[in-house]
């Protein structure tokens, strides 16, 4: 499934256009809101994700959109945009520039190319199937990661697990360098791990937003995505995520796990 240099150069203005219309409200009056589901939505949320279906609708018309603020259109189309304006809104909010823009191509189901952009540091790191990946416009690779007890380990928040996954998730931590787990990040985690500067992330409970985009970018890093028993990550994922920059250490991270979850 390859990527053409037009969706490369398109999911950059994409992102550009989003990051224009976040950038007014950093620290300012972002007008925070509450959705149904008890996460937090700002203006500059829907002002982001309202600039890159605007680009969309004219350059790629008939291609699907799935939006986290706005939803889904031309849900049958073979190839789909999958937007997360801010992953991040708590750290947005609280003026964290460690939040990211999210916007991911899938094709068939299939993600095949991916950005997080920090609109506030200017960082961007872009990823599609057979191109690599780069970190503001240079080639990037994750690290080697020899033995699971050198690792450094991340994930959001332990809020975001079940107490059953928290279980799994903390019996993994303890065979990790426990002494450098690292709390909070959302998306930034998964561009730090792309860059070869954490070793593992760990999550449960994401949607399709929030993990389509990482996937091209770690991978194409030369790193490894998958759910919790090692399957690779589509449309219909259930949201338990692996990510590693070493895929040898994979069948350790499942283990560490005890990963026969329910």
């Amino acid at each position: 499934m390859s990527v053409s240099a037009y969706d490369v150069q398109l999911i950059n203005r994409l992102a550009d256009a989003a990051g224009d219309a976040i950038r007014p409200y950093y620290r300012q009056d972002f007008g925070l809101e509450t959705k149904g589901d008890a996460s937090p939505v700002t203006l500059a949320d829907r002002a982001a994700e309202t600039a890159i279906r605007a680009l969309l609708e004219v350059e790629r018309p008939d291609d699907g959109i799935i939006g986290e603020e706005f939803g889904a259109e031309r849900e049958g189309a073979s190839r789909q945009w999958v937007i997360d304006p801010i992953d991040g809104t708590t750290s947005f909010v609280a003026g964290r520039p460690i939040f990211g823009t999210l916007i991911a191509l899938l094709v068939e189901g299939w993600p095949v190319l991916g950005l997080i952009d920090q609109p506030i540091l200017k960082e961007r790191w872009v990823g599609a199937a057979g191109l690599g990946t780069t970190f503001n416009g240079k080639a990037i690779r994750t690290r080697d990661c020899a033995e699971l007890k050198e690792a450094i380990l991340a994930t959001t928040s332990p809020n975001c697990f079940s107490a059953h996954e928290g279980e799994h998730f903390m019996a993994l931590a303890a065979k990790t360098a426990h002494r450098r787990l690292i709390w909070g990040g959302d998306c930034y985690n998964y561009a730090l791990l792309a860059s070869g500067h954490v070793d593992i992330v760990v999550e449960a409970g994401l949607k399709l937003h929030d993990f389509a985009a990482l996937v091209p970018v770690v991978e194409g890093a030369g790193g490894l995505m998958c759910d919790w028993a090692g399957e690779p990550l589509h449309q219909r994922s259930e949201g338990h995520v692996i990510a590693l920059g070493d895929a040898a250490r994979l069948e350790d991270v499942i283990e560490g796990l005890a990963c026969h979850h329910g």
